[in-house]
C-alpha cells in the first residue's frame, strides 16, 4: 500500500487583501508568506532567522517561578491578627515584660513555621506537575529541514508538523494533509479540529480558525506545513498568559472575615484598655498600676493562641484535601470552597473523561449499546452490543465493527491483555476500544484482511476507505452520514440487502447528533478484482452503490461519579454551571446527562459577546450552560457572577481557563492533564482531574470553617471572662486577679492545647445539608456572640467568686491569684466541650469527645497544676496551689458554665430560623 496522500496547497484568494496583524486566519497563505517575506519551500536563511530572533526575542512565555522560601515565610506575617500580636510584642518589650514578649514571640514563630511548611509543600507539589513544553521543532531554513529549539523560532519560519507533535508557535497553515489538531487545552473542545489552508471569516472565534494551528495544541493525525506568524507573548497562549497576570486575585472569603474580625479585636483592645485605665484612675488608682492593668486587659483581649489554631485548622484541612486528591496552594483558600455558591465547571476533562467513547449504534437489526451506563430514554429497548454480536455473528453489526477497525489508522498498545497506551486520532481509538469491548481483537481483524488500497480521511471527501482481501476484494468505508448515504444504494438486511430509505436513516443520524453524539456511518461492498486493482490511492475514484451496515455514535462521556457529586453539591446549596469551549449541542447533551440544569437555554460565546455587562449579569442567574466560549467570555461570566456577591469557584484544565481561574474566588485546575498556565493561575489543583474531588473538597472546606469558628468562640470566651473579671475587680476596688503573664499562660499554654485539638474535629453530620455562607457572614455569628457573652460572664463571676472567697479566708495574694486563674483554666476545660458543636447538646456530641481532645485537656490541666507547684512558674505567674476548699468551688463553676451553654443552645434551637447559616 502506498503512503502517498493528496496534499492541499492554498491558492491566492482573489479580491482585496485582508489587513495584516491579528487577522492571519482571514488571509490567504500566499498573502501571509508575502507579508512575512518567506517562502514555503525554502524558509528563512539562518542569518535572517538570527536577525529576527534579535528583533522579536525568544519564543517563550514568562513563567512564574516557585515562590522563594523567604517570600513564603514573610507571607505568614501578613494576617491582621498577626499585626495585633506584633504590636503586643513591641509594647511588652517597651515596658520590660520580657517573659510576656517571649511567649508572644513563640506564638508568632510557631504560627510562621506551620504555615511556611504547608504552603512551601503545596507550592512545590504544584510546580512538580508543570511539564508542558515543545523543546524542539522541525523547520525549513536555507531550503533544508533541520531541528531547532522551539525557543528560537521566529515569525516567517516554516514549521513541519506530524502526528504526535506539539505546535510550538502560532502558525498559518500553508499545506495540510489530513491534519487534525487537539485544541482542547486552548478551546475546551474535546473533538480534534480538522484543519485546512482555506481562509476563514475575520470574526471567527479561535476554535473556528481552521487555517491556524496554535501554540500548545497537539497534532493528533496527519501532517502539515505552517508559517510562524506569532511567537511568545503575541501568541493566543501568550495573550491568555498576559491576561492572567493582569487579573487581580480577589481576597478569599476567610481573609475578608479575618480582616473584619481583627478590626473587632482591635476595637475591643483599645476600648477595654481605655475604660480600665480611666476607670481605675477615677477610683483613685495609681497611673503606673492602671497602665499595667490596661496591659493585662490588652493581653486578655488579644487571643494569642488564635493564629496558631487558625493555621493548624487550615493546615489540617489542606492535608485532608490532599488525601482526597486536592492540593491547596495557599492556606486561606482551604475554606473557600465551603463558602462557594456557584461552581463554574469546564466540561472536557473535568465533567467528562476527555476520551472519545462509543456510546450506541444503529443497525438495520436494531439499536445496540456499547456502554453499560447508556441511560437514554429508550435504554430498556437497546441491546448490549456484545449480546447482539453473539446472536448475529455475521450480521450488520459484525460488518460495521470490522469496517471500523480496518479503516482505522490508530493503534492500541496492549500488554498482558490490557491497553496501556494508544496512538492516533481519538475517534479512531474509540472505534478500536469498542471492538475490544465487544470481544473483537482489532489486531486479529486486521490480520484477517490484507489491505490492498487505503484512502485516508480528507475534509473535502468527508470519508475514508480501504480495499481489503476478504475472499476477494471488499471496500470498507466510514465517514459523515450525509456523505456516506450519498454513496449507498442498499442496506444490510440479515444475510441479504434491502432498498435504502435515505431520509429515515438521516433522521436517525440527526436524532443521535441531537444527543451530543458524533455520528459516523459505515458501509461496504464487494468489488471486482479488476476494479480493485485499478484504484489509485492518490487519485481515488468515488465509491458508489455501497451497502450501509450501520451508524455509530460516540462522545466524550461523563466521568464516573460526577452526576452523584453534582447532586451532592446541589443538596449543599451550591449551583453547578457548565462553561465550555465545546459546541452547544454537545454541551447541552452532557448537561442533560449530568442533570446540571432543567432549563433548556444555552448561551454561546457569540451571545455573550453581544450582551452588555448588565444583560450578562442577569443572564448568569438564569442560564446554566455556556458553550463555545472564548477566554474573555469566560472571564466576563465569572465577573458577572461575582457582581451578585456570589462566591464563585471555577474549574478548568486548559490555557483558555487561566484568566477565569485567577479572577474566581477559588480557581480549581487539573493536575494530571491540565496546563501549566491553568495550574499557575489556580488556588487548588486536582491530582485526579475529577469533579468528584471538588465535592469532597467542599465538605472539607466547610469542616475547616466550622473548626475555625469553634476555636475562635472558645478563645473569645476566655477574653470575655478576663475583661469582665478585670473591669469588675477595678470597679469593686479589688486587687487585680491575674497578672499579664498569667493571661498569656491561659491563652497560649492551657487553652492553646485544647484549641489545637478543636481544629482536629471531623465536622458536624449535617455539614453538607446547610446552605453556603454568604460573603458577609462573620467568623463568629450573632448566636455565638451571645453565647460568648453568657459563658464569659459566667466564668468571670465564678473566677471572682473563688477569688473573693480566697481573700475572705485570708489566703496569700499568690494563692488568691492561683485560685482565680485555676478557676478560669478548669472552666475553659469544661467549656471546650461546649464549643464542639454550635447547635447540638454536649450529651449528643459525646461527653468525652475525641481522643485527641481528651488527651489535650488532661495534659493542659496537668501542666497547669504542676506549674502552680513549681517555683519558677509560681514566680512568673504569681500563683500558688489551690486549697481543698477552692477545688470544690471551682467544680461548681465548671458545672455552671456547661449548664449556661446548654440552656442557650436549647433556647436558640427553638427560636433560630432553619435557613440561618451565619
Amino acid at each position: 500500500m502506498s503512503d502517498a496522500r493528496t496534499e492541499q496547497d492554498d491558492a491566492v484568494v482573489d479580491g482585496d487583501t485582508t489587513p495584516t496583524g491579528e487577522l492571519w486566519h482571514a488571509q490567504s497563505a500566499d498573502e501571509v508568506l508575502e507579508t512575512l517575506d518567506t517562502e514555503r519551500s525554502e524558509g528563512l536563511t539562518a542569518d535572517e532567522a538570527a536577525r529576527r530572533l534579535e528583533e522579536h526575542g525568544p519564543n517563550e512565555l514568562g513563567k512564574d517561578e516557585p515562590r522563594g522560601d523567604l517570600e513564603i515565610l514573610l507571607h505568614q506575617f501578613t494576617s491582621p491578627l498577626i499585626y495585633i500580636l506584633l504590636v503586643a510584642f513591641v509594647v511588652t518589650i517597651l515596658i520590660d515584660e520580657y517573659t510576656d514578649a517571649a511567649v508572644i514571640a513563640a506564638v508568632l514563630v510557631i504560627n510562621a513555621i506551620i504555615g511556611f511548611i504547608q504552603e512551601r509543600k503545596a507550592d512545590r507539589s504544584v510546580h512538580a506537575l508543570m511539564q508542558m513544553a515543545a523543546p524542539t521543532s522541525t523547520v525549513i531554513r536555507d531550503g533544508k529541514e533541520s531541528e531547532v529549539d522551539a525557543i528560537d523560532l521566529v515569525p516567517g519560519d516554516i514549521v513541519l508538523l506530524t502526528s504526535g507533535t506539539r505546535v510550538p508557535a502560532d502558525l498559518r497553515l500553508v499545506r495540510t494533509t489530513s491534519l487534525e489538531v487537539d485544541e482542547s487545552l486552548l478551546t475546551g473542545e474535546s473533538k480534534p479540529a480538522a484543519k485546512s489552508t482555506d481562509p476563514v471569516d475575520e470574526d471567527a472565534l479561535v476554535g473556528d480558525r481552521s487555517s491556524m494551528a496554535f501554540m500548545g495544541s497537539a497534532v493528533t493525525s496527519g501532517r502539515a506545513r505552517g508559517v510562524v506568524v506569532e511567537t511568545a507573548a503575541k501568541t493566543q497562549l501568550g495573550e491568555i498568559a498576559e491576561s492572567i497576570r493582569g487579573e487581580e486575585k480577589p481576597e478569599t472569603p476567610l481573609q475578608q472575615r479575618m480582616n473584619r474580625f481583627a478590626n473587632i479585636i482591635a476595637i475591643a483592645v483599645l476600648s477595654s484598655t481605655v475604660v480600665a485605665f480611666f476607670l481605675g484612675l477615677a477610683l483613685g488608682g495609681e497611673v503606673q498600676e492602671m497602665f499595667l492593668t490596661a496591659v493585662a486587659l490588652a493581653v486578655a483581649v488579644v487571643p494569642e493562641g488564635l493564629p496558631v489554631a487558625f493555621t493548624v485548622a487550615m493546615a489540617l484541612g489542606v492535608r485532608r484535601m490532599a488525601q482526597r486528591n486536592a492540593i491547596i496552594r495557599s492556606l486561606p483558600a482551604v475554606e473557600t470552597l465551603g463558602s462557594t455558591n456557584t461552581i463554574g465547571s469546564d466540561k472536557t476533562g473535568t465533567l467528562t473523561a476527555n476520551r472519545m467513547t462509543l456510546v450506541r449504534g444503529w443497525t438495520p437489526d436494531g439499536w445496540v449499546r456499547f456502554r453499560q451506563d447508556d441511560d437514554g430514554d429508550d435504554a430498556d429497548e437497546v441491546v448490549a452490543a456484545a449480546d447482539h454480536l453473539e446472536e448475529h455473528p455475521d450480521g450488520a453489526l459484525a460488518s460495521s465493527v470490522r469496517t471500523a477497525v480496518v479503516t482505522s489508522e490508530a493503534e492500541l498498545v496492549v500488554e498482558d491483555g490490557e491497553v496501556v497506551d494508544h496512538r492516533g486520532d481519538p475517534t479512531e481509538i474509540a472505534l478500536l476500544a469498542a471492538a475490544r469491548a465487544v470481544g473483537k481483537d482489532p489486531r486479529e481483524l486486521r490480520e484477517e484482511a490484507e489491505v490492498l488500497a487505503h484512502v485516508p480521511f480528507e475534509s473535502d471527501l468527508r470519508y475514508s476507505f480501504v480495499v481489503v482481501d476478504e475472499d476477494g476484494p471488499m471496500i470498507r468505508l466510514k465517514g459523515a452520514p450525509e456523505r456516506v448515504l450519498e454513496l449507498c444504494s442498499e442496506v444490510r438486511d440479515g444475510d441479504g440487502t434491502a432498498p435504502l430509505d435515505v431520509d429515515a436513516v438521516l433522521d436517525t443520524a440527526e436524532e443521535m447528533a441531537a444527543q451530543g453524539l458524533r455520528v459516523l456511518a459505515l458501509a461496504e461492498r464487494r468489488l471486482d478484482e479488476s476494479v480493485a486493482a485499478d484504484i489509485d490511492e492518490q487519485h481515488p475514484p468515488t465509491p458508489e452503490d455501497l451497502i450501509l451496515t450501520g451508524l455509530v455514535g460516540m462522545q466524550d462521556p461523563p466521568r464516573q461519579g460526577v452526576k452523584e457529586s453534582i447532586t451532592r453539591t446541589r443538596q449543599a446549596g451550591i449551583r453547578v454551571i457548565m462553561i465550555t469551549g465545546d459546541h452547544a449541542v454537545t454541551a447541552s447533551a452532557i448537561a442533560d446527562q449530568l442533570d446540571i440544569s432543567e432549563r433548556p437555554e444555552t448561551l454561546t460565546g457569540k451571545d455573550v459577546e453581544q450582551m452588555s455587562d448588565e444583560e450578562l449579569a442577569e443572564a448568569v442567574l438564569e442560564v446554566d450552560v455556556f458553550a463555545r466560549v472564548a477566554p474573555d467570555h469566560k472571564l466576563r461570566i465569572v465577573h458577572a457572577l461575582r457582581s451578585h456577591e456570589q462566591i464563585v469557584a471555577v474549574t478548568g484544565d486548559g490555557v483558555n481557563d487561566g484568566p477565569a481561574l485567577k479572577a474566581a474566588d477559588i480557581g480549581v485546575a487539573m493536575g494530571r492533564d491540565g496546563t501549566d498556565v491553568a495550574r499557575e493561575a489556580s488556588d487548588m489543583v486536582l491530582t485526579d482531574d475529577n469533579f468528584v474531588s471538588i465535592a469532597n473538597a467542599v465538605e472539607e472546606g466547610r469542616v475547616v470553617f466550622e473548626n475555625v469558628r469553634k476555636v475562635t468562640f472558645f478563645l473569645l470566651s476566655t477574653g470575655a471572662a478576663a475583661i469582665v473579671a478585670i473591669l469588675t475587680s477595678i470597679a469593686a476596688g479589688l486587687p487585680l486577679p491575674y497578672v499579664p503573664a498569667a493571661l498569656l499562660w491561659l491563652n497560649v499554654v492551657t487553652n492553646g492545647l485544647q484549641d489545637v485539638a478543636l481544629a482536629f474535629e471531623k465536622g458536624e453530620p449535617d455539614v453538607l445539608d446547610r446552605p453556603p455562607r454568604r460573603r458577609e457572614h462573620p467568623i463568629v455569628n450573632a448566636v455565638l456572640w451571645e453565647r460568648t457573652a453568657l459563658t464569659g460572664v459566667t466564668m468571670a463571676l465564678g473566677s471572682l467568686w473563688v477569688f473573693t472567697w480566697s481573700i475572705d479566708v485570708g489566703l496569700s495574694e499568690a494563692q488568691q491569684r492561683g485560685a482565680a486563674l485555676t478557676t478560669l483554666v478548669l472552666a475553659m476545660a469544661a467549656h471546650v466541650y461546649n464549643a464542639r458543636s454550635e447547635r447540638r447538646s454536649i450529651v449528643v456530641t459525646n461527653v468525652v469527645g475525641t481522643p485527641f481532645l481528651l488527651i489535650s485537656t488532661i495534659v493542659a490541666l496537668t501542666i497547669h497544676v504542676s506549674a502552680s507547684y513549681w517555683g519558677p512558674t509560681q514566680l512568673v505567674l504569681q500563683i500558688e496551689p489551690v486549697t481543698a476548699g477552692g477545688w470544690s468551688r471551682i467544680a461548681v463553676v465548671m458545672v455552671a458554665v456547661v449548664l449556661v451553654s446548654e440552656l442557650h443552645k436549647a433556647v436558640r434551637s427553638r427560636t433560630r430560623a432553619p435557613s440561618e447559616a451565619g
